[in-house]
């Protein structure tokens, strides 16, 4: 199969597929009759071929769709980072999007179970397990790891199965975390469970515990309707079913 067949079949399955499976069949009719007006519309090579549709289905909303976890940690990040003023930074395993702004504030190392291969100016991407952490202790002094520490040892992106696995990796993060170092850290929160192999859902008045001999400098959580509740305490969270918590824990 040619190149460009093979492009044509993979743009069409997307449509049906992503973001939510079959849903762009309802939208196909309007796509058919936009087709054939753009089409009329347009002349010489301006004039749409058919082994070049690409249908996007699903994007004509009346508000930009986002993720509000992602969203709101990364832009919570950004702006501790710039208030903290760091002259290096240390990430583990969370957004390659996010890490790739931030690189461009901060000298960023990322670590990564999966290495990135990327090269951005500000941006010095290896491979590490949050298991065992390539630094010295107390070396770190800014440090983040935002929607991971969920994920450890469920085997979900080719790691070792490990019960403990959150807590070891937690045990890590502050060996590292040097004296009046700062430490980012977001997970799930709500009714405390493991959602077998996609992640763990902590207790938000609970987790502080794993970073015990840690400061709590400040918390701020994403509820499940999306909305972002700013600088409050982790005993005042609501009954949640799939939050987002963002602690900010300092090394005495």
């Amino acid at each position: 199969m040619g190149r460009q067949l093979k492009t044509f079949f993979s743009n069409w399955i997307k449509a049906f597929l992503y973001p939510i499976p079959f849903l762009g069949i309802l939208y196909l009719p309007k796509f058919i009759l936009q087709y054939f007006l753009f089409s009329k519309l347009a002349e010489g090579n301006f004039k749409p071929r058919l082994k070049d549709l690409y249908p996007c289905l699903l994007d004509s909303v009346s508000s930009t769709p986002f993720d509000p976890h992602y969203f709101y940690q990364g832009a919570w990040l950004a702006r501790k980072l710039q208030e903290d003023q760091p002259l290096k930074h240390v990430d583990v395993g969370s957004s390659v999007l996010m890490i790739g702004v931030i690189s461009a504030q901060v000298d960023t190392t990322f670590v990564d179970y999966r290495p990135l291969k990327a090269s951005l100016s500000g941006l010095n991407a290896i491979g590490g397990d949050i298991l065992d952490l390539p630094f010295r202790d107390n070396t770190v002094g800014s440090l983040s790891c935002l929607h991971v520490l969920e994920h450890i040892g469920l085997g979900r992106y080719g790691d070792k199965l490990d019960v403990q696995g959150s807590q070891k990796g937690a045990l890590q993060l502050k060996r590292v975390l040097e004296s009046g170092g700062s430490l980012y850290i977001s997970v799930p929160i709500g009714a405390e469970r493991i959602c077998f192999n996609a992640h763990r859902v902590f207790d938000a008045k609970k987790f502080p515990k794993l970073f015990h001999g840690l400061e709590l400098k400040s918390f701020s959580y994403v509820d499940d309707a999306g909305v972002y509740c700013e600088n409050i305490s982790p005993d005042d969270v609501p009954t949640l079913d799939y939050g987002c918590g963002f602690f900010h824990f300092r090394k005495p």
